[in-house]
């Protein structure tokens, strides 16, 4: 199984308030999603904030594990990040040589 790195982009804009209304609904799509994707989930992830110079539309991160890229793009299916207007890029993890 490969590792893949998921990096959620967004438009760079700060993220709106949430009311709790939509705060829920946000919750319960990505934790239907995590439902979905199950033991494929390595690191459920966590957002970030740009620090210094680093890119501001990198909003967050997860690893998954999957049996190759179509298995992926399967798990990647309906997608909250994407619901919500973000995009997804995917890096597969590498072994390290001579490790």
């Amino acid at each position: 199984m490969a590792k893949y790195l998921l990096v959620y982009k967004t438009t760079g804009e700060p993220m709106p308030e949430l009311t709790p209304e939509q705060m829920e609904a946000t919750n319960e799509a990505w934790m239907s999603w995590g439902g979905k994707a199950g033991p494929a989930i390595v690191d459920f992830g966590s957002p970030v904030a740009a620090v210094a110079t680093a890119d501001s539309t990198i909003g967050g991160y997860s690893i998954l594990e999957a049996a190759d890229s179509a298995a992926l793009a399967t798990l990647l299916e309906g997608h909250p990040h994407v619901a919500q207007g973000g995009t997804i890029d995917t890096y597969e993890f590498l072994a390290i040589p001579g490790a």
